[in-house]
């Protein structure tokens, strides 16, 4: 059979590339976008799942990243996200290894050659999409729409909605979902270039399996690819043709298999979100609920269609619910519903074949990626993500490029004029790109530029004030806590950091009454039962002060019994700054990174602690115990904490000898001198008693 190109390709004012010089033109396109964002700071999400993850470091066993969420908790763990991503984990520790350490240029680096080598690639997604799968007369692949594919590929490249995947280094979790959705998608259309009798390869469709597990192995979103996996031969006799029924059992079987394996790794239940996460979620009206969901649609859908109103983070009032009918806000509801119902009808309706099928696929692209996201199936963690447009935006991409190439064909006397709008509108693009890059190099930047967005979020104004008070100016911070506070009235971290700032400032009264409600509204939050207890204690109320630090204790130990790993090591760390000669919680630190096989942190802990309380026995025990774990049993620390030992128990001789050792590999050893002359002043008296 001939074949025929796209009808309205040659139409659109674009030069007529090969297909490696188009690839090469949308890869630059995509690093010129987000280059300047290559040696920016580690921001935002990234301290949570780079920076304090344990499972990136080289003394955490490997094995902890198949066990582990991608935040570093255990999936088990009721304070689990259940975001299941080893393979994105897995490059993380990678960029640790080769860079020796936490540096954030080669993790951005990568992210960004993945932002190209996708963007490159969609072209070839693209031209199957709109072509389809046609070979010329040798066997090779022929690309029906080089234009249309090459013009959707640059608006991919330079789309802004991609800075926070690109730009924020835990976006690597799309870029490398999306590259292995390509790659399924483009493996499974191979198995109709060179199959059996009747063009089709088990052993393709096989493979294509395997990359769809790889992608839901970096972002759950990967097993959506199964899905548009079907579509790329649209015509139904040639789909019945080629073994339907086996391909379906295959996809099936291989993405029920998927979904199973996932949901027992997850340890079969959901993740828990809160109200403040996802406020609709909780929306017990089921009315406000679902017209809620379909506002989130509309606003994600404007983010596509006009990307300067980025941000962030969305939750915590920044898109207040829409409680009635009669709110104005219903009309972008109407406007969404009307705008895809108008497409589904052309994709269904029209007489033009390729028409139908350009539009069905890209619907299919922009919808299917985003199911995971729309809270039909589950309930997510977040009111809007622009990390999750990641790959709905090929959908629009494609949508947008044929709407251009359509304009073009009709119109062929404003050809000049589509030519300099299209050329408008990416350079519009890419220097949008450019400057959210640019908000996206530092936490100052990127918090700051989010007021303007979102100036009813609570979370906003917390994260400015942190910034603020981190940098030293404590004074600034106050009034971004302060507004924090107001607009979000149970925010116990914002009261818990502006009474820690009050009570430096000596208004020890109103810190109180921060510190107090907060604990009030969160029992167990230790840092600020610790900050009341100190206020307490300086106001001169000493009963209360006293309780104050038992409930900080027993808040402790619960962190510790239900596996809250990092809020432990965070307030114990908060304990010792307070207070820097509290023992128990320099031991505990130590003994709970022992437990977490974080040998060589525990190390370096217990070693800060024995400068700061150099004779504390049970701070020697517990170091001894890690460096044993570590076999340097010739470190002075081993020898003089089990001379301490054995000096306890009564066995003199032997902690003498231990003395001795540990004097000899370190004779300025923290507390051993005093210990030792202890010893041999108690054995001499013990002689002169011997008759």
């Amino acid at each position: 059979m001939a074949l025929t190109q796209v009808y309205w390709d040659h139409h659109i004012p674009l030069p007529k590339l090969t297909s490696l010089q188009a690839k090469v033109t949308v890869a630059l396109v995509a690093l010129l976008c987000f280059s300047n964002s290559y040696d920016g700071e580690f921001v935002f999400d990234d301290s949570e799942a780079i920076v304090n993850n344990k499972d990136l470091r080289p003394t955490t066993p490997l094995s902890n990243i198949w066990f582990n969420d991608f935040w570093g908790s255990n999936l088990r763990s009721n304070s689990s996200h259940k975001s299941y991503r080893p393979l994105t984990v897995l490059t993380f520790r990678l960029n640790h290894l080769i860079a020796g350490g936490l540096h954030p240029v080669g993790f951005h680096v990568l992210n960004i050659i993945l932002h190209a080598v996708i963007s490159a690639l969609m072209i070839d997604v693209f031209a199957i999409l709109i072509g389809g799968l046609g070979r010329d007369e040798d066997g090779q692949r022929v690309n029906l729409a080089p234009k249309t594919s090459l013009l959707a590929a640059l608006f991919f490249a330079a789309h802004p909605v991609h800075t926070e995947s690109v730009a924020g280094i835990v976006g690597r979790a799309d870029l490398l979902c999306a590259l292995f959705f390509q790659l399924s998608f483009l493996t499974y259309c191979k198995a109709f270039y060179k199959g059996e009798e009747d063009g089709f390869s088990v052993r393709w469709v096989a493979v294509s399996l395997l990359l769809c597990a790889a992608a839901m192995l970096c972002k759950e979103q990967g097993i959506t690819v199964l899905v548009e996996a079907l579509l790329p031969i649209f015509r139904f006799s040639e789909i019945l043709s080629m073994g339907l029924l086996t391909r379906l059992a295959l996809l099936g079987l291989g993405g029920i298999s998927m979904l199973y394996g996932r949901w027992r790794i997850m340890g079969t239940g959901p993740p828990v979100f809160t109200e403040v996460d996802n406020p609709a979620s909780f929306e017990e009206n089921i009315v406000i609920r679902i017209l809620n969901y379909n506002y989130y649609y509309s606003l994600n859908a404007w983010l596509l269609l006009c990307p300067w109103w980025l941000c962030f983070d969305w939750s915590m009032g920044c898109v207040p619910l829409i409680k009635s009918a009669t709110d104005w806000r219903m009309v972008w509801l109407l406007l969404l519903w009307c705008f895809l119902l108008g497409l589904i009808g052309q994709a269904l309706c029209s007489q033009d074949s390729q028409r139908r099928r350009t539009l069905t696929l890209g619907l299919v692209l922009l919808v299917v990626p985003f199911l995971p996201a729309c809270n039909v199936f589950f309930r997510v963690g977040f009111v809007i993500a622009e990390r999750v447009l990641y790959l709905s935006s090929a959908g629009y991409c494609l949508l947008l490029a044929f709407s251009l190439g359509h304009c073009c064909c009709r119109w062929t006397r404003y050809k000049k004029l589509l030519l300099a709008l299209t050329l408008a509108l990416l350079c519009m693009y890419v220097a949008r790109c450019a400057l959210r890059s640019q908000q996206w190099r530092s936490e100052q930047s990127l918090f700051t530029s989010a007021l303007s967005v979102c100036p009813l979020n609570a979370k906003v104004h917390y994260n400015v004030g942190k910034n603020l008070a981190d940098r030293g100016n404590s004074t600034a911070a106050v009034r971004y806590y302060r507004e924090a506070v107001r607009l979000h009235p149970t925010y116990v971290h914002a009261m818990n950091n502006l009474g820690n700032i009050l009570k430096e400032k000596n208004e020890l009264i109103e810190a109180e009454q921060l510190l107090s409600k907060a604990v009030s509204i969160q029992s167990d939050f230790a840092a600020a039962w610790m900050n009341l207890g100190i206020v307490q204690n300086s106001l001169h109320r000493f009963e209360e002060a006293e309780q104050s630090y038992l409930n900080y204790d027993n808040c402790l130990l619960c962190y510790a019994d239900q596996n809250r790993h990092v809020d432990a090591l965070n307030a114990w760390r908060n304990a010792t700054v307070l207070k820097p000669d509290h023992s128990l919680a320099w031991n505990n630190m130590v003994i709970l990174l022992d437990n977490l096989g974080n040998l060589a942190q525990a190390e370096l802990i217990g070693r800060e602690a024995l400068r700061i309380v150099p004779n504390d026995h049970t701070i020697m025990f517990s170091l001894a115990n890690v460096l044993g774990k570590l076999e340097k049993y010739k470190v002075s620390y081993c020898h003089g904490n089990l001379a301490v030992l054995y000096h306890r128990w009564g066995k003199l001789e032997l902690a003498k000898k231990h003395y001795e050792l540990s004097l000899k590999l370190d004779p300025e050893a923290a507390g051993t001198k005093d210990n030792y002359n202890m010893l041999l002043r108690k054995l001499d008296q013990l002689k002169r008693k011997t008759p």
